[in-house]
């Protein structure tokens, strides 16, 4: 993910250097009122992470259950907690602004697909993964997006691995918008990466001819 940092000059004049700044003051009230409006939006942005963590123990216990009966159980969660098209576009580029409306819908349902796939494949029966979501989620750089902290670990490394999550908030909540790798490997910037050279030729079919490919690798796996 590329960090921007925004520069704002300011001129000063000699008149308005000495004038007096009044410090706003806040109440009790106020202060207890916007402690609990923070506290509630940091519940909301971690709630569809620890959501989603809840869906992956479930598959994770589902002993003698297939692929495709685990996806079942992952893939309404997934629907719930990431926003799947902004994640696409971002993965896409800027190329995905030149899709028709037909094709964006094929690609976005084998991108689902995908996704989904992923994980179950990466959280089979039997795991002893341990997750860990930190409650209290700080600012993105960008935006007024939110950043959740995780970590992945397991009996042998309680600490685990560190992943992050970028939530943006929506009309329907917050959503997953990005996963970062030891906070600062962007999923969304390595599929860019991967979409890109397939896509070169200018046809559609041949990343969702990728991605099917994948999917299948992943039930197979």
């Amino acid at each position: 993910m590329r960090r921007l940092t925004f520069s704002l000059p300011v001129a000063l004049g000699v008149g308005l250097a000495v004038l007096p700044v009044a410090a706003p003051v806040f109440g009790p009230a106020a202060a207890s009122a916007q402690t609990e409006a923070q506290a509630g939006t940091q519940a909301a942005a971690a709630g569809p992470v620890s959501a989603l963590y809840a869906a992956l123990q479930q598959i994770q216990a589902a002993t003698g259950s297939s692929f495709a009966q685990r996806a079942q159980i992952l893939a309404p969660v997934v629907d719930k907690v990431y926003d799947l098209e902004t994640v696409l576009r971002a993965s896409v580029g800027l190329r995905y602004g030149g899709l028709s409306g037909d094709d964006r819908q094929k690609l976005l349902a084998v991108f689902r697909q995908f996704t989904v796939a992923r994980y179950v494949s990466s959280f089979k029966p039997g795991g002893d993964a341990r997750f860990n979501v930190n409650p209290a989620p700080r600012p993105s750089p960008v935006g007024s997006d939110q950043i959740v902290t995780t970590h992945i670990g397991s009996t042998d490394d309680p600490d685990g691995t560190e992943i992050d999550y970028v939530m943006r908030p929506g009309p329907q909540g917050w959503h997953i918008v990005d996963v970062l790798l030891n906070a600062h490997i962007s999923q969304v910037a390595a599929q860019r990466s991967d979409f890109s050279s397939t896509l070169a030729s200018g046809n559609v079919q041949n990343l969702i001819s990728l991605l099917e490919k994948k999917v299948k690798a992943f039930s197979e796996g």
